[in-house]
């Protein structure tokens, strides 16, 4: 990790945010290091472009710096990455397009969760509207995998690496060698792709790739913040990773205790623990055990009788 220095907030000064500056690359730090509901800000000071990569709920924190951002290049779209969009009207914003319609309006995000009863719905975005100052970007524009921002004396380059969310892209700064991973987040609870557009198989792959990329640095939305040492990196990806194959393992144990349909395998958790009831947790739960599912029947591991009750083969 790397050493941080302490400010006060321009906005509020009773806050403290620490911070750390890598060339033209600044990283502020959310509250707990930017655990979920905050997240961990990066501004990029080019000389013709201020520059920022999402906007977690530490951004209406910073002040005047972070509200002269011109240009936000969005990782992903989720609401803890939106909060401080509200404080930028005028800047651009860009989203890779898989994301982008969830980024434009409310309908597109909620196709995004996959959220569909009506109560739910709108119980969370009431919530997101309090807690994130929620407010739909209309005016966001596309992006694709290779697109790259020229900020003056610093570049941002946009690798798509799939799977928290369609869009879910990696962001580099050149020369500094910052390497924005967002969601890809390296903490304890393992990689999440509980999302109506969240894939298994594309997150196993980006996760694959994402140690081939030439980096020096590296920045998560949450909880770890900086690493600016490979080995360690590489460690805690690998610690990351690994979480997906645990999840495979305790799946295929319930199953081994009898055979079980899938509210029944939902209703045990997966994912968040036994008893917990957000909103969200149990299509999220249901998405992410149907994935493995899937791939435990293609390699023949696991069937599913006509009563859709699945069992090892």
């Amino acid at each position: 990790m790397s050493n941080k220095v302490s400010t006060h907030s321009q906005s509020s000064p009773e806050v403290r945010i620490e911070r750390c500056d890598f060339g033209h690359v600044s990283v502020f730090f959310g509250e707990k290091n930017g655990k979920y509901p905050d997240g961990n800000q990066v501004l990029i000071r080019g000389s013709d472009t201020l520059a920022a990569f999402d906007t977690p709920v530490v951004s209406n924190h910073i002040g005047p710096l972070f509200d002269a951002t011109e240009l936000v290049v969005m990782g992903h779209v989720h609401e803890d990455h939106m909060a401080g969009l509200h404080r930028l009207p005028d800047a651009r914003v860009y989203v890779h397009e898989a994301d982008l319609q969830a980024a434009r309006s409310w309908e597109g995000m909620l196709a995004t969760f996959g959220i569909s009863d009506g109560a739910r719905a709108l119980e969370t975005l009431h919530k997101f509207q309090r807690e994130f100052h929620y407010a739909p970007r209309p005016d966001a524009q596309g992006y694709s995998d290779g697109a790259s921002w020229d900020v003056g004396q610093s570049s941002i380059h946009a690798i798509h690496m799939p799977g928290h969310t369609a869009g879910h892209t990696v962001l580099l700064v050149e020369p500094e060698g910052v390497l924005f991973i967002g969601d890809i987040d390296l903490t304890g609870f393992g990689p999440y792709y509980g999302d109506a557009c969240s894939s298994l198989h594309d997150f196993r792959i980006s996760l694959a790739r994402l140690a081939t990329i030439p980096a020096r640095i590296w920045v998560t939305s949450h909880h770890r913040g900086v690493y600016t040492d490979r080995e360690r990196f590489l460690h805690d990806l690998a610690i990351f990773t690994a979480k997906i194959d645990e999840r495979e393992r305790r799946l295929l144990a319930w199953l081994d205790e009898k055979p079980q349909s899938l509210p029944q395998l939902v209703e045990r958790r997966l994912l968040y623990p036994p008893g917990f009831n957000a909103a969200w947790v149990e299509d999220a739960e249901a998405r992410t055990i149907s994935q493995h599912l899937g791939e435990l029947m293609a390699q023949g591991q696991v069937c599913v009788d006509g009563d859709a009750i699945y069992h090892r083969c």
